[in-house]
């Protein structure tokens, strides 16, 4: 603290607000430059800083489910080239090594640049986006029956794809051999570098305005601050020992369901997740590694927490991860991980479960869970040119506390990032999308009713197209919470040009679709708060005109009798008139 007296306290402040600033103009440099859909449309990335030691200081990002990522590649990065001396101004050094690298899956490739100012390292500038393609067994690279990491795509085990400003061209002529889309991935890895160079760029514009000291400094205050501010937010929550289980529905190969469970501990200033006595890694690509798991832990730490603050390692000091190695939370070696985030957003789910009847008023009932994600692939029917379209999905949030749920919204692992627009679907990948609405489907009953997921049908144009899907809560439903019903399953169905129906799935890679048929994706609505008798009747009325609930489930869910004329409240059931007697 000494030190830091020695600076005025509004310089320090000015340099902290700076490095959140870059974040955010490194985060607009790669969505501006991208060449994928997936990323200047959803944006599926993050950009960021880390200190010279690796510790995050500033994130700009789109899918949450990256909060705990960034920092994890520049550790393995300092670990192999800055501790061997084998680092040099103007190297980027290239990784999606799931295991130690990033934590997540192939797809998602991490891009890491030291950052120097007068011959020594201040900064890292880093950045994870997903590329539509990396190769392997599949188009769009992730599936769900792949057995092993072999079969996923090319694996960049932490390498420098440019040493000393000199691009690594053959790393990028064996990229180029491997992908399907080319032109796509080698795009979006120009938009990551600008990204990185944006941030080096104002790091040492920054080092030249206030001197290097003044900035290490700050950044040391930064740290410091954030972590003292997480401590006293964990001690205002309730000290208590908090469990909770749950079942994920199956690994894609025919295996499943696999129990999950969580014992979250706070005690004083410290917060512990021990997620001991889970399912050990299995053979289908649901796996997750540890660094996956952390930033499933920090995302549902700031929600029961702060949610508004800006991330940075200071701020996850006080947390402690336990995990049985080799478990489906903590993945190893050649385990497969291309849907890692069906096991990781349970991750998020479970503490989320446990610390919810504590923090009613920050934390809902369950909501979709998985990113519902799809790829299609195929020939373009104009164009006569393959094409690949790869996204999420939305659905519905669990209802809380003195609120309904939110209809239509991402998954929490996907955060602040967008469906790419009916516009650019028909016309980049030529197939028609017949209906977008939102799934009114009535469940999540409650005093508060869960949030509407969504249905989406898009039709096929011509013959010769494949859909891969992975919706998860097939089988395990939203929960709800004080008394409020479980919400609705996520799913999809085929309909076939003949009139006939296959499925509904969760979980299907390449089913053949031709001309005519159609895919029909159906979203979660989130779980209920709350008894469905203490509904207002009026709010019940309300929901049947505004087709959120039929007149069947406003009188057996919540006792309430509807004029199917007049939609108006008619009468009220024996049960609810019972409830309200002992209620009184």
């Amino acid at each position: 603290m000494e030190n830091f007296k020695k600076v005025n306290p509004f310089t320090l402040d000015i340099i902290k607000d700076s490095l959140y600033a870059i974040g955010e103009e490194m985060f607009i440099s790669v969505a501006r430059s991208s060449k994928s859909p997936v990323i200047y449309e959803v944006l599926d990335f993050a950009s960021g800083l880390t200190d010279a030691k690796g510790r995050l200081l500033t994130q700009g990002n789109g899918a949450t489910g990256f909060i705990g990522m960034l920092n994890s590649m520049v550790k393995e990065v300092i670990d192999k080239f800055v501790k061997t001396g084998n680092i040099n101004e103007g190297d980027i050094i290239i990784i999606n090594d799931p295991y130690s690298g990033g934590g997540s899956h192939l797809s998602d490739v991490g891009l890491v640049m030291p950052i120097y100012y007068k011959g020594n390292i201040v900064a890292f500038s880093a950045n994870k986006a997903h590329w539509t393609e990396v190769g392997g067994k599949d188009p769009g690279s992730w599936t769900v029956d792949s057995t092993e990491i072999y079969q996923e795509g090319l694996q960049f085990p932490c390498v420098k794809i440019c040493n000393k400003g000199v691009m690594n061209e053959a790393l990028i002529d064996v990229i180029k051999a491997n992908v399907r889309f080319p032109d796509l991935s080698i795009g979006d890895m120009w938009a990551q570098i600008a990204g990185m160079r944006t941030g080096e760029k104002r790091v040492i514009e920054l080092c030249e305005k206030f001197g290097k000291e003044t900035v290490l400094l700050a950044i040391e205050k930064l740290l410091k601050n954030s972590e003292e501010l997480s401590r006293k937010q964990i001690m205002a929550l309730p000290d208590g020992e908090y469990e909770a289980e749950d079942w994920i529905d199956d690994d894609g190969v025919g295996n499943g369901p696999f129990k999950v469970k969580v014992k979250v501990t706070i005690k004083g200033d410290e917060f512990t997740a021990d997620f001991r006595g889970s399912q050990m890694q299995v053979p289908g690509p649901i796996n997750v590694s540890f660094a996956g798991l952390l930033s499933a832990v920090r995302i549902i730490f700031l929600a029961a927490t702060n949610p508004s603050q800006d991330v940075n390692d200071g701020v996850f000091s006080p947390l402690k991860i336990i995990v049985d190695d080799a478990s489906i939370f903590s993945a190893e070696r050649p385990a497969a991980v291309s849907t890692y985030w069906e096991t990781m957003l349970y991750g998020v789910d479970l503490i989320w479960k446990a610390l919810a009847p504590i923090l009613p008023d920050k934390l809902t009932a369950g909501h979709l869970l998985s990113v519902c994600g799809f790829v299609f692939a195929g020939i373009h029917p104009d164009t006569k040119e393959s094409y690949i379209a790869v996204g999420p999905s939305l659905g519905g949030w669990g209802a809380g506390k003195g609120k309904d749920g939110e209809n239509a919204q991402f998954c929490i692992g996907d955060g602040e990032t967008f469906n790419i627009p009916v516009e650019v679907l028909e016309t980049r990948y030529g197939f028609f999308v017949e209906e977008y609405k939102l799934r009114a489907d009535g469940a999540g009953a409650g005093e508060y009713r869960g949030g509407s997921g969504v249905v989406r049908t898009y039709r096929m144009l011509n013959d010769g197209n494949y859909f891969t899907g992975t919706f998860g809560r097939f089988k395990y439903l939203p929960w709800g919470m004080s008394g409020g019903h479980e919400g609705s399953r996520n799913e999809f169905e085929i309909l076939k040009a003949d009139g006939s129906v296959d499925g509904p799935f969760g979980k299907y890679a390449r089913y053949p679709i031709n001309k005519g048929d159609a895919v029909k994706m159906s979203t979660a609505t989130g779980g209920g708060y709350g008894n469905p008798f203490d509904r207002h009747e009026e709010k019940v009325a309300m929901d049947v005109k505004n087709e959120f609930v039929s007149i069947k489930q406003a009188n057996d869910d919540y006792g309430v009798i509807i004029d199917p004329i007049t939609l108006n409240v008619k009468d009220i059931t024996a049960a609810r008139k019972k409830h309200c007697e002992n209620k009184e």
